[in-house]
């Protein structure tokens, strides 16, 4: 059965996350689908985006001194070299990493993120303004 790239139960309840989160989600599902002479350009935009994406979720943790920093900007790295790690001539390999990462995007979704936005939100920091200064 087929990876599901976004439902609403996976909804933080932040919308500056649950956007963020739903268009990767749906940028993976996309690149797993993609044609082989698109495939290279697709990985390099998903790695962007995620990049930016955790950056912008360390710079919140770091905001509010979060205890689980280290170990949730382990997570993140991890996954970023992986996929920077991947030989662009193994299309067939590149394929199969990229689908885990919908899964794993899944579980951290459902535990790293899930403890982080229960942090910021009893935090009362602006999330609002937090953005807007990213």
């Amino acid at each position: 059965m087929e990876e599901e790239g976004w439902s609403p139960d996976m909804a933080l309840g932040i919308p500056l996350f649950d956007e963020a989160h739903e268009a990767l989600a749906e940028q993976i599902k996309t690149l797993m689908h993609s044609k082989d002479e698109d495939f290279a350009a697709g990985l390099e935009q998903l790695v962007d985006c995620l990049d930016a994406d955790f950056r912008h979720e360390e710079t919140l943790m770091e905001a509010i001194d979060y205890p689980a920093l280290h170990s949730h900007r382990e997570q993140h790295a991890r996954v970023l070299s992986k996929l920077n790690q991947l030989n662009l001539d193994d299309l067939k390999s590149c394929r199969t990493a990229v689908g885990l990462v919908l899964p794993w995007f899944h579980a951290h979704l459902a535990t790293a993120d899930t403890a982080l936005a229960i942090a910021l939100q009893m935090s009362g920091l602006d999330l609002d303004q937090a953005a807007k200064a990213n």
